[in-house]
């Protein structure tokens, strides 16, 4: 029987991926997925391995039914079957490049369902479900170095890592309280060379000052590799002191 829970946002590609087929290793490992699609690598990984996988394609838009389908679900299963349940919020998107009055409201508002309405709202429905399971619970928000400092021509990146700064640091002071709360951590992963880098250099200079930067770390071969990230995540996230500092960035550990 799996002994370790995790749930992840954003599995299809990029640092998702990689933190998917990394844990999908171990047979120990029941990993939920929660992607606009599923991912044939991870299920084939599966399978070789004997992990347990369940990929549900979602909508993380439409953040209040997900939220709900992950409550239900956790709430059917065994309270003592676990030793470790953990969520991670991966998933975010990037609205078009530039300032934020030329940004598409269906585009803003669903960034920001995506990024961070989403990570709340998942996050409320593992820590209610979970509250009186014998695993150590953890939770992990993917943020980014752009919460922390402000860019032009990403307004709503920036607002939606900021906002899952703040509610890390919230969130851990709501579960200290608690005899047996949950460890939360907002981690800054550092710069991968996924899509994401992609289309912030595919953008357009005029509308976004900082281009010359992320093609100078392409061109430097200065990205990390998804696969090297998600290792180091993984290392991090299984460390003893996980949670101690509920910001982080990947790059200092």
């Amino acid at each position: 029987m799996p002994r370790h829970l995790t749930l992840l946002t954003g599995a299809t590609r990029g640092l998702g991926a990689a933190i998917a087929l990394q844990l999908l290793h171990d047979p120990s490992n029941l990993l939920l997925c929660l992607s606009r699609g599923r991912n044939a690598a991870l299920q084939e990984q599966a399978q070789a391995s004997g992990a347990t996988l369940e990929q549900w394609p979602v909508d993380l838009a439409a953040p209040l039914e997900a939220a709900a389908r992950v409550e239900a679900w956790l709430g059917a299963e065994d309270a003592a079957a676990f030793d470790t349940a953990t969520l991670i919020n991966n998933a975010a998107t990037l609205t078009r490049v530039g300032p934020l009055d030329g940004v598409a409201p269906d585009e803003l508002s669903r960034a920001l369902r995506v990024g961070l309405e989403a990570p709340l709202l998942l996050g409320a429905a593992f820590l209610r479900a979970s509250a009186n399971w014998r695993a150590e619970r953890r939770l992990l928000n993917i943020s980014s170095g752009l919460g922390r400092r402000a860019m032009a021509g990403q307004a709503a990146y920036c607002a939606i890592k900021a906002g899952l700064d703040h509610a890390s640091r919230a969130i851990a002071l709501d579960e200290a309280l608690k005899p047996r709360g949950a460890k939360v951590v907002s981690l800054a992963p550092g710069v991968i060379d996924t899509d994401m880098q992609a289309q912030l250099r595919a953008a357009e200079a005029s509308a976004f000052p900082d281009q010359a930067l992320f093609l100078q770390l392409k061109s430097a071969g200065r990205l990390s590799a998804p696969q090297d990230t998600a290792r180091q995540l993984l290392a991090y996230l299984a460390r003893p002191d996980f949670g101690n500092q509920p910001i982080a960035d990947l790059r200092d550990a």
